[in-house]
């Protein structure tokens, strides 16, 4: 054999533990993680999702008890979402920035008791509206224009309410822009913006609202959501929200939505954030409880592939398990 013949073998860097470690490319944390967190009305409710095995809907104070065990396991970051009566809903979806409404007092006993951690919100119409879809119904189409306002009447009420970042989910275009411009004059400069740039219409959401009773009363979302086709459009979104003043990008769903992780990745030098969805979670959960797969292998590789394509933030309702497996992470 000559010397310009020498077989290169990658295999040298993978015979033994310690040097796999110093060649691993990408590693996983808990405070990479954000934890969602489903809140009812009520006292002494925690009720199991029956589609998402582990997850429950939390009263106010077994909320807080969950929130200190996260924190005690270096789960920090939580989104919140609220599981609204039928009673309280409504066209416009009024009750989302009344000063009466649960989710807001909860967020700010929170924030009370938790200073040091980072609270999420969902800004979106569907889990107070009476038709069930992210922006208002008017003569059975979903209007973008005529929903800012509304959305931007919920951010305001949220930022008072002391959360740290605002996740606008309703697919809206301009939203970002105009809650930004909402929140500044409002005095909440501080007040972040995690948009949800990519959200997609996706098949993958089913668990998330049987958790919060939010499913269309009519039609879909396939109008303001993404079509899972299309990759390039969500370029498109990701410019638009920069230009509008997000802070961080989202991709949702994120396992079966790799390849737009690395191309926002490669497109903007924001932090790039992707939610590991229900369904995503409920299909993994019920393979390994049926002995399939190995939950403490596949998991964690899960999660994994998600930062490996670009994600520097993970919500996921593995969360909390990770932690608690991973403390000093993978």
């Amino acid at each position: 054999m000559n010397s310009l013949s020498i077989p290169r073998r990658p295999r040298r860097n993978r015979r033994s533990p310690t040097l796999r470690a110093l060649a691993t490319e990408t590693h996983l944390h808990p405070s990479q993680l954000v934890f969602p967190l489903f809140l009812v009305d009520g006292s002494g409710i925690k009720q199991e999702i029956h589609s998402l095995p582990g997850i429950y809907r939390f009263s106010s104070e077994y909320l807080l008890e969950e929130v200190e065990e996260c924190i005690q396991l270096g789960i920090q970051n939580f989104i919140l979402f609220p599981a609204v009566a039928d009673h309280l809903k409504d066209t416009t979806a009024t009750y989302s920035y009344q000063t009466d409404n649960f989710y807001l007092k909860v967020a700010r006993s929170i924030k009370e008791r938790f200073p040091e951690c980072t609270l999420i919100s969902d800004v979106a119409m569907d889990p107070y509206s009476s038709d069930g879809h992210d922006g208002l119904v008017q003569n059975g189409k979903i209007v973008n224009d005529e929903t800012l306002p509304i959305l931007a009447k919920m951010a305001v009420a949220q930022a008072q309410a002391g959360f740290d970042m605002l996740g606008p989910s309703d697919m809206m275009d301009g939203r970002v822009g105009y809650l930004r411009h909402a929140l500044d004059e409002a005095g909440y400069t501080e007040t972040g913006i995690l948009s949800y740039t990519a959200k997609y219409a996706s098949a993958f959401y089913g668990p998330f609202r049987d958790a919060l009773d939010s499913a269309p009363k009519s039609g879909d979302k396939k109008t303001y959501q993404m079509n899972p086709a299309n990759r390039r459009e969500a370029l498109i979104e990701a410019e638009l929200d920069i230009q509008e003043g997000a802070d961080m990008l989202m991709v949702k769903p994120a396992l079966h939505y790799l390849d737009i992780i690395s191309d926002l990745k490669a497109a903007s030098s924001l932090p790039i954030a992707a939610y590991h969805v229900s369904g995503e979670c409920a299909m993994l959960t019920a393979a390994c409880r049926n002995g399939w797969l190995d939950y403490e292998k596949a998991m964690p590789e899960a999660l994994l592939s998600i930062r490996r394509a670009g994600a520097d933030v993970i919500l996921t309702y593995f969360a909390k398990d990770f932690a608690s497996r991973f403390p000093q992470g993978i």
